[in-house]
């Protein structure tokens, strides 16, 4: 069946080819976060970004392909109740914001910045950083032969930004941030992951941004 991105907690996850990379959705936890395993398709390699829960089943999704490493997008919790047991059952190194670091149950053996970039066997990640709904909150951006695929954790959902609680310094960073770092930069045809819920394009999002400044959320 072609690829949706509508999982549900307790249900199968769902793939797609991205020319190079294979991706896994899978929907864990109470709180329905995403989990994303991207597969590199020519050796076999494997990153994991959020370790969000239901640790059983993420070892499920991983199967016996070795795991490069564990991307954090940001420091709540909700984002890494399994990251502990992944570590412990995989040994795989994890990647996070320095920023955001310090409340994770493991450490951080490989920090990262805006900019930096992540290997997956012979694919490359990027690594961007949006300040607001935390201080260290990170994106990964994939550039496929056919489009750009952006993982954005809980920085950029369908329908608005990730919350900043009535904080009119964090709003203003994060949008901007959101509006400069990816809007500005990437085509509509850009593929959005999202740290909950459904996917969605930059191009479906991008009508919004005047009325996501007017209602300062």
């Amino acid at each position: 069946m072609p690829y949706t991105g509508n999982v549900e907690v307790g249900g199968p996850p769902d793939t797609r080819d991205l020319s190079g990379l294979a991706l896994t959705k899978i929907a864990v936890g109470p709180y329905d976060n995403n989990a994303y395993v991207l597969r590199c398709t020519a050796t076999g390699d494997q990153l994991l970004i959020d370790a969000a829960n239901e640790p059983s089943r993420l070892l499920e999704v991983l199967g016996d392909r070795p795991l490069g490493r564990v991307v954090t997008t940001h420091r709540h919790q909700d984002h890494w109740q399994a990251l502990q047991d992944v570590v412990q059952a995989t040994g795989a190194p994890v990647s996070a914001h320095p920023f955001d670091a310090e409340p994770l149950p493991v450490p951080v053996a490989e920090p990262v910045e805006n900019g930096d970039t992540l290997r997956v066997g012979e694919a490359t990640l990027e690594v961007i950083h949006l300040r607001g709904h935390t201080p260290g909150s990170i994106a990964l951006l994939y550039t496929a032969p056919d489009r750009p695929h952006l993982f954005t954790g809980d920085s950029l959902f369908p329908g608005g930004i990730g919350g900043t609680w009535g904080d009119p310094g964090k709003f203003k960073q994060l949008i901007t941030d959101v509006t400069e770092r990816i809007f500005d930069r990437l085509p509509d045809e850009t593929w959005v992951y999202p740290g909950h819920g459904k996917d969605t394009t930059l191009g479906k999002e991008r009508p919004s941004i005047p009325a996501w400044w007017e209602r300062g959320w």
